[in-house]
């Protein structure tokens, strides 16, 4: 049974990245061929490993995370005390946090253009960040408070401290926020919440658990805003005024592969060793236990050769994509190119799969989840679009970011509860791993190639992030817009019900009195 599914899963995750093979060869085959045998070669060996390691990845989170969030989930239902309950989402949402890919590999770009910033630290804080709006999150739901305004005042307080933060941060926090809440993560937070919803809220409806992932979102933002903020006040640190970006590696696959052994064990062992005790409250057998614990190898397998094949040969594809255009001036085609990235990486998110099924769930097939899928990825292809032109033009992030946030938060005013938290949420499960690995090293390679050709110092930690930020705004605009077709879809249907009715009951009463007249 278990290798059918593995089966099925390798073919599944083949099937979703193929779209974004295609682009790659074309784009590297054809269209602006690579310089030797040697990158073609690391270029193949990177992409089998993003695949293989994604399906192990996948097949081991879920006989092993995802259960491990259920057992916490129902854990919960003992507690029944709301100081107990919000430690333990600040604690799970920290710990699975860690375990993120694509925080790890946007960590690492990070640490490659400004070596100040520590990999390590800057996973854990962003992971504190979304630990801290876990716990919130969960607190809200007991305390039901409005879901709108927690988001207007949350999203308030982002772009007031945003004026003291350094602009080296403001992109790169964006983009931590979507970095945050994948495959790992959002599952496990989702598992949280509906055990929460179902017990200790007034309303225990399927509408408490959306909105959940949207506010956790929030928590890496603030975080890296706190952490840009120490680190260019801090006395012994001096933030790096020439920097540069270059992916490329002299290493072996083998060499990467050792090198990460460790990181990849760390981002692991905090989530065993917080589970041992809920395990206690549920009391497993020995073989459910067994099973989880087996379970973890192949996420950690998958975990390595996936890192591994990002800092082998993806970065630096995306890099060299993004710079080859615009160095020979075709600027127009990488906006094109671009686009279609953006699709296919949308497409290939399963995160975004999971969205889609959960919509058509709960509008009764009223809105297809093809729909959903298309319609993110129409949205996160012109995101990337923006994210692209917004380094060539070197205009501030905010000046896109703000006004997009605006209208996101004004149509909630006119938008259900339900849609404004599958809205949000959907902002946080959009920025997946295969995002902060291909994507960010396309936009961090057009931001060095405009620094390259600027006669002015540029920023490249500035100019370069953001990408995923696009992506994560674009969705709460988007779901917002189904929610309201499918609201007024469903109210046409209501009336059209209720005019059907009153015809029959007037042809009724019509009927009755021929019938009381005749007699």
């Amino acid at each position: 049974m278990r290798k059918i599914k593995a089966v099925n899963m390798l073919k599944e995750v083949f099937v979703s990245s193929l779209p974004l093979g295609v682009i790659i060869l074309v784009v590297c085959g054809f269209v602006a061929p690579l310089n030797s045998t040697e990158e073609y070669s690391k270029l193949l060996v990177a992409y089998l490993s993003v695949v293989v390691g994604q399906t192990l990845f996948l097949v081991g989170l879920d006989s092993s995370i995802l259960p491990i969030g259920k057992i916490v989930g129902r854990s919960l239902i003992k507690l029944r005390k709301v100081s107990l309950i919000v430690f333990c989402g600040f604690l799970f949402g920290l710990l699975v946090t860690v375990a993120e890919p694509a925080l790890e590999v946007l960590a690492r770009q990070t640490n490659m253009i400004m070596p100040e910033v520590s990999i390590r630290i800057f996973v854990w804080i962003a992971s504190l960040g979304i630990g801290l709006s876990v716990g919130f999150a969960l607190l809200r739901v007991m305390k039901n408070w409005p879901l709108k305004k927690v988001f207007a005042w949350l999203y308030g307080l982002i772009f007031l401290l945003v004026i003291f933060v350094p602009g080296d941060f403001v992109g790169l926090a964006f983009d931590a926020s979507g970095a945050t809440t994948g495959d790992v993560s959002v599952p496990f937070i989702l598992a949280l919440g509906i055990g929460v919803s179902k017990t200790m809220s007034k309303h225990r409806t399927n509408e408490d658990t959306f909105g959940v992932i949207g506010i956790s979102s929030v928590g890496p933002i603030l975080a890296v805003f706190i952490y840009g903020l120490i680190l260019k006040h801090h006395p012994s640190i001096t933030l790096s005024d020439a920097q540069f970006y270059d992916p490329s590696v002299s290493q072996t696959f083998r060499q990467i592969l050792i090198g990460n052994f460790k990181d990849v064990a760390f981002a692991l062992v905090p989530i065993v060793v917080a589970f041992i005790p809920f395990q206690f409250m549920i009391k497993l057998s020995k073989s459910e236990l067994t099973r989880i614990l087996l379970g973890l190898v192949p996420v950690y397998v998958g975990l390595l050769i996936f890192l591994t094949g990002i800092d082998y040969g993806f970065a630096f594809a995306g890099k060299y994509i993004g710079e080859i255009f615009l160095e020979s001036g075709r600027w127009g085609w990488l906006l094109v190119v671009g686009f279609g990235l953006g699709i296919a990486i949308t497409l290939s998110e399963p995160a975004v799969t999971v969205l889609g099924d959960q919509l058509e769930e709960l509008t009764n097939g009223h809105i297809k989840k093809q729909t959903i899928r298309l319609t993110l990825a129409l949205g996160i292809g012109f995101a990337t679009v923006l994210a692209i032109l917004k380094i060539i033009t070197q205009i501030n992030i905010l000046w896109f970011l703000a006004p997009l946030y605006l209208v996101a938060l004004i149509m909630m005013r006119y938008t259900s509860n339900l849609f404004v938290g599958l809205a949000f949420d959907s902002g946080g499960v959009t920025g997946g791993a295969l995002t902060s690995a291909f994507l960010t090293p396309l936009t961090l390679g057009v931001a060095q190639a405009v620094a390259d050709t600027s006669s002015q110092p540029q920023s490249i930690l500035m100019n370069g992030f953001g990408v995923i930020a696009f992506i994560s705004v674009t969705p709460l605009i988007a779901v917002q817009v189904l929610g309201l077709l499918y609201e007024r879809r469903a109210a046409l249907s209501r009336a059209s019900d209720e005019l059907e009715l009153d015809s029959l009951e007037g042809l009724f009463e019509e009927e009755r009195g021929k019938a009381d007249h005749e007699g």
